[in-house]
């Protein structure tokens, strides 16, 4: 038991997603298992139990990342299904219905918003870009549903996966969400309102470890009596953790709503240093 308790299971689950994301990884659990020196057994446990998913279901939806990314360039459906690891179109389709809720057929269609969706250690986690900065940063229990809302969030978009040009952005905001240190520096492309605009910018000025409420940003923005407009700006925010809406409170210091879930709003402030178990440490935010 003291051994098991011992483990670094998120950093092991990291480790084991990173290699299952890698396209030349064709890992068994076995061999996923012997790479991160844990049994077979356990790692098929704590990943369901932590990440909501098997391993080979992991494995699978990534394979419709790759497909839908190499699609476009292949000379045929059935070269892009075995191209991206797939034995047959079919079992394509079927991964595509189980893993994401959508077709590939969806997923096909020429994007202008790049996308790349893996799991955290806060659960599945989509991220989007447009050329100019990430337009889109979410989590969520289904995969097929976090597409959808960034569908609905973008009508007008063509979409595309991005692993190429997003991996590197997705790893560093994973890196984060396991363990928070300085704070993220990446670009961001989010369109909205003047004051939803300016309610954004106050917010990204709020330092790691510390909160605020929605009546300090009314304030701090010259507008004391529109703290309720700040909730607003705040639940229209599709950027987590770039544009940190986690890091505000309600009045009486208590969790207020989170769109992504205030399980996950609490996880995030205790990680940051700024949540106890039992109640909220609010410090007086130096932005």
């Amino acid at each position: 038991m003291g051994a098991r308790n011992s483990i670094d299971w998120p950093r092991v689950l990291l480790e084991a997603c990173r290699r299952i994301e890698d396209e030349a990884d064709r890992s068994s659990l076995g061999a996923l298992a012997a790479a991160t020196q844990v049994s077979t057994s356990e790692l098929q446990r704590q990943f369901k139990r932590r990440l909501g998913v098997s391993p080979k279901a992991y494995a699978q939806a990534l394979k419709l990342h790759r497909l839908s990314r190499g699609i476009a360039h292949e000379s045929s459906t059935l070269q892009a299904t075995l191209a991206a690891g797939f034995e047959s179109s079919a079992s394509a389709y079927t991964t595509a219905g189980n893993a994401f809720g959508v077709a590939p057929g969806r997923l096909r269609k020429p994007l202008e918003i790049g996308w790349w969706l893996g799991l955290s250690d806060l659960g599945w986690m989509l991220l989007a870009a447009t050329r100019r900065g990430i337009c889109w940063l979410a989590f969520g229990e289904a995969p097929g549903a976090l597409l959808e809302d960034m569908h609905a969030a973008f009508p007008q978009a063509r979409f595309s996966n991005d692993e190429p040009r997003l991996r590197e952005w997705f790893d560093q905001v994973r890196e984060f969400v396991l363990l928070p240190g300085e704070a993220l520096d990446l670009p961001v492309d989010i369109q909205g309102t003047a004051f939803q605009a300016r309610v954004w910018r106050a917010l990204r000025r709020i330092p790691l470890g510390e909160t605020t409420t929605y009546g300090d940003v009314a304030r701090r923005l010259g507008q004391p009596s529109a703290s309720r407009a700040v909730a607003r700006a705040c639940a229209g925010n599709k950027v987590a953790l770039l544009i940190p809406c986690h890091r505000v409170l309600a009045a009486d210091g208590r969790l207020a709503g989170y769109r992504w879930g205030m399980e996950r709003k609490a996880e995030l402030l205790r990680r940051e240093g700024a949540l106890d178990e039992v109640q909220v440490k609010r410090k007086k935010p130096s932005f």
